[in-house]
């Protein structure tokens, strides 16, 4: 999400530009280290990547770049467990938070995604030669099993539909479908609302969003005082007392913790006990419904995954529990973002990616073309998820409320009600078609409630009466 949507993401050129020629200073390197690339996988016009980073030294590894070369022609796409900035063709990866420090023997890794056919050269580890380089052994000549490509024309009828989950989805209240929508708790150009305004039409009310404190991992939240005047005057009290009301409507009000301003970090024990210990408390302030996990700035999955475990513990089976990843995040199930969608699936409510201020990416048949703000880009981007392992109605799309909401991806919300028939029927597809169509898919997601308003109401009125008449 964002509280200000008008910048478009990329998923470089924004570090580049922080960064820029200051990017001179190594982190500590510890003699043996080394560097090892594998294709993971390859098919042809492009590959899948793995750096497996070795500390056969003495003493800590407290941070890595390795940085290597591609030929014209060669580019990288989607990454993970890694920062990216680019110089030409030259690619530097360097740490994130959670996987900078190795110990000795220990190892870490990160993967990225290529366009063409070339491969790594010249690589270097914290300024040294990389010491590893490709494997002896030849990569495997077909496509991540989750996502492969198409072998055969499009289907002239309507693909075949999935089987029926084998685990049943936890118990939450909310209807199969679902149209969810984010509360703005601050004043900016969108319309104001109190909550007890959000229109009808939203099932799902996520409130944006719950702040970091001092304490690594723990959240607070109270009503904006920003929002409050613009309001004339809207206290916790309030607040309070309008959840209440949402909810004896038969609407689910879960508290939203990140944002794109967002710097709650979850890295470790204590901060995990933290983060469930401070949500829960909000929970029994304000009577949330559950919780939505909306960090833009990484996520330590192991981490993560434990909190909200240890918050479910706490808050029962009825626990709602939502994410709101980048497009970025949710291109390889090797992602921290997807890992932990992945591992805790047994109690994840649904995920919301936000397909929109991303530019294009690959869809699960590997195409790079899809550009955002099209059927084909939602769908395509939606069949990833839908067959690396989540269950349809753990799968919802995430786009935005029309003008002002962001910075692009911005459709018509037709063109949303077109993506949800192409998953769930096999109808009104683009050029591109998923291979079996999901009928359990959940819903969609709009950021945000405030902006739809601000335009009219037009996706909440458009998209879920449509959401009724899916199978």
């Amino acid at each position: 999400m964002r509280r200000a949507r008008y910048l478009v993401l990329s998923l470089v050129t924004a570090l580049v530009a922080a960064l820029g020629a200051a990017w001179v200073t190594l982190p500590a390197y510890a003699a043996g280290a080394t560097a090892s690339f594998v294709k993971t996988a390859d098919w042809g016009t492009g590959w899948e990547g793995r750096y497996t980073i070795t500390n056969g030294g003495g003493t800590p590894v407290t941070g890595w770049t390795v940085s290597f070369e591609l030929p014209p022609g060669t580019t990288v796409g989607s990454y993970w467990d890694a920062l990216l900035t680019t110089s030409g063709q030259r690619y530097t990866f360097t740490n994130r938070s959670w996987n900078g420090s190795i110990a000795p023997g220990a190892s870490v890794s990160f993967g990225f995604l290529g366009n063409g056919s070339s491969s790594p050269a010249n690589c270097q580890l914290n300024g040294a030669p990389c010491g590893g380089g490709t494997p002896t052994t030849p990569p495997t000549t077909t496509p991540p099993p989750t996502t492969p490509p198409p072998t055969t024309p499009p289907p002239t009828t309507p693909p075949p539909t999935t089987l029926p989950p084998t685990t049943p989805p936890p118990t939450t209240g909310l209807p199969a479908h679902v149209l969810t929508g984010y509360w703005h708790n601050f004043d900016n150009p969108a319309v104001e609302l109190r909550l007890r305004d959000v229109p009808a039409e939203y099932d799902l009310v996520a409130v944006a969003f719950a702040e970091a404190t001092a304490t690594p991992g723990a959240v607070t939240f109270a009503v904006d005082p920003g929002l409050s005047a613009a309001l004339g005057g809207y206290t916790d009290a309030d607040f309070t007392a309008d959840v209440r009301t949402l909810q004896s409507r038969g609407k689910k009000v879960i508290i939203s913790v990140g944002g794109e301003t967002g710097r709650v970090s979850v890295n470790d024990a204590a901060s995990a006990v933290a983060f469930s210990d401070s949500v829960y408390a909000l929970i029994q302030r304000y009577g949330f419904d559950g919780v939505d996990i909306d960090l833009e700035n990484g996520l330590n999955p192991t981490y993560m995954a434990q909190a909200l475990r240890a918050l479910r513990a706490k808050a029962g089976a009825g626990l709602i529990i939502a994410m709101a990843p980048q497009t970025i995040d949710m291109q390889s199930p090797a992602g921290s973002y997807f890992k932990l969608a992945l591992d805790i699936r047994d109690i994840l409510t649904v995920v919301n990616t936000q397909y929109y201020n991303s530019g294009a990416m690959l869809g699960c048949d590997h195409n790079a073309a899809y550009p955002q703000g099209t059927v084909n880009f939602i769908v395509a981007l939606a069949c990833i998820q839908l067959e690396a392992g989540l269950r349809p109605d753990q799968v919802g799309l995430g786009l935005p409320a029309g003008p002002g909401a962001a910075g692009g991806g911005i459709v018509a919300p037709s063109v949303v009600n077109a993506a949800l028939d192409c998953l769930t029927r096999g109808t009104n597809c683009g050029s591109f078609r998923p291979p079996r169509t999901y009928p359990g898919l959940r819903g969609a997601m709009t950021w945000s409630i405030n902006w739809d308003v601000t335009n009219g109401n037009g996706f909440a009125r458009t998209v879920a009466p449509h959401l009724d008449t899916l199978p």
